[in-house]
């Protein structure tokens, strides 16, 4: 179970049987396409308060021995008396990306070196899905080891998703494990990949294929660098936040459909609460299935359509939430044609990705086949002695199941039908 120092406790997850679960009750900063325009960019972040603060809300992962905090507040990385008190012993090698780094890395070095006993080393990794890939990890690799680092050095990640992932790995890898902290600056990688140890590279063959299941020692998450947030990469990160909702909380998807307009206009308050909520559901998930023999794998609702997709159109081209977007609108009507849901709920998950700006279909022209999808589909982790198995929704609202167990056709029709469109 998931230990919460707040006044706010969920309910935990019920497995059920056949892996049927029932949910509990209750553009990167400086878009990687570098065509964002300067309009887009919101820059308060430059101007955080210089006041001490404390994490407005403290989780708890609980993996026994392993249990970490994830911090959630404003102020945390330029005041960063809670990432220091992680860092093991006295040399940290901050990661981060050439997008981030001109805006935070300078607080991040400050705040670690702030006391005097930490030394910083950094690195500077290029931007996208597409440098998500063992030669650029090598650079990582690389810093290290020109800089000495030994076993008791901390590795910091600084950035989104993709920083998170490929800094976990080389943590988990250099020289067979050292310290690593997640200080993600994305909503998506504040949601949902910076929580639950999972880390690694993709292969040009399939996307996240090489990795490791490797937990941090705290999760810090300043909601102060939402600010510097391009509108498409916010737009992004709420796709996994809907994610939650449709799987295991449906309180949770009705509150967005509330308060979806708050969300998009960045208010603090809004954002936190959903930030708050989708670590809480995520951080359950992981107590109770780590390494993903079950329940962790339906986190993953949209995610073997998604990845299917990311691949076929080039990693980069798609946001990885723009993917998990369409790919659970695949999920969605798959689910209700098989009548395992109501069309009610394909409609209402429609309208909330809409009102984000989200992509519902393929891209026209994109070449996509059904033919291309089962191909990509058939390395997805999810695969077991050769079945896929596709994370589906079933029953009402916030209920989803694990299962090779449906109707071909239905997936057939599936495909046929946003390949066709696109």
């Amino acid at each position: 179970m998931v230990k919460v120092c707040t006044v706010i406790a969920y309910f935990l997850p019920l497995l059920l049987p056949s892996y049927g679960f029932l949910g509990s009750h209750s553009l990167k900063h400086i878009s990687a396409q570098k065509s964002a325009s300067c309009g887009q960019m919101r820059m308060q972040a430059l101007n955080t308060q210089k006041d001490v603060k404390d994490a407005s809300v403290t989780l708890e992962v609980d993996l026994g021995e392993r249990t970490y905090p994830i911090y959630i507040g404003q102020g945390l990385l330029e005041e960063g008396s809670l990432m220091r008190k992680h860092v093991k012993g006295k040399k940290a090698l901050v990661v981060t990306n050439d997008l981030i780094a001109p805006i935070y890395l300078d607080k991040c070095v400050a705040a670690l070196e702030k006391e005097g006993n930490i030394e910083v080393e950094t690195v500077v990794l290029p931007d996208g899905e597409e440098y998500k890939n063992m030669e650029v990890l090598n650079k990582v690799l690389d810093k290290a080891l020109q800089a000495r680092l030994d076993r008791k050095c901390t590795f910091v990640a600084l950035g989104g998703g993709v920083i998170g992932d490929m800094c976990g790995f080389a943590a988990a890898i250099y020289q067979r494990g050292v310290n690593f902290i997640q200080v993600p600056t994305t909503l998506m990688a504040m949601v949902d990949s910076s929580v639950g140890g999972k880390t690694g590279v993709n292969h040009h063959l399939g996307k996240n294929m090489i990795g490791a299941f490797y937990q941090p020692q705290c999760v810090l998450i300043d909601t102060d660098t939402l600010n510097s947030l391009p509108d498409r990469e916010l737009a992004s990160g709420i796709a996994e936040v809907v994610k939650y909702g449709l799987i295991r909380d449906a309180d949770f998807f009705k509150w967005q459909e509330d308060n979806m307009d708050g969300m998009l206009a960045r208010d603090p308050s809004t954002l936190a609460t959903a930030i708050e909520r989708s670590c809480q559901n995520k951080a359950d998930v992981v107590a109770a299935d780590e390494r993903e023999a079950g329940l962790r794998a339906t986190l993953n609702l949209g995610h073997t359509f998604g990845h299917a997709i990311e691949l076929g159109l080039g990693y980069g081209e798609w946001l990885h939430g723009e993917a998990v977007a369409a790919g659970t609108m695949m999920a969605a009507d798959m689910s209700a044609a098989m009548g395992w849901i109501e069309p009610s709920v394909g409609d209402r998950t429609l309208a909330l990705f809409k009102q984000a700006n989200l992509p519902t279909k393929l891209p026209q022209g994109c070449g996509m086949t059904p033919e291309k999808f089962m191909d990509a589909m058939s390395v997805d982790k999810k695969v077991d002695d050769g079945q896929l198995r596709l994370i589906l929704l079933k029953g009402e609202l916030g209920n989803c199941v694990l299962t090779g167990d449906f109707d071909t056709k239905a997936l057939s029709d599936t495909l046929d039908k946003y390949c066709k469109e696109c």
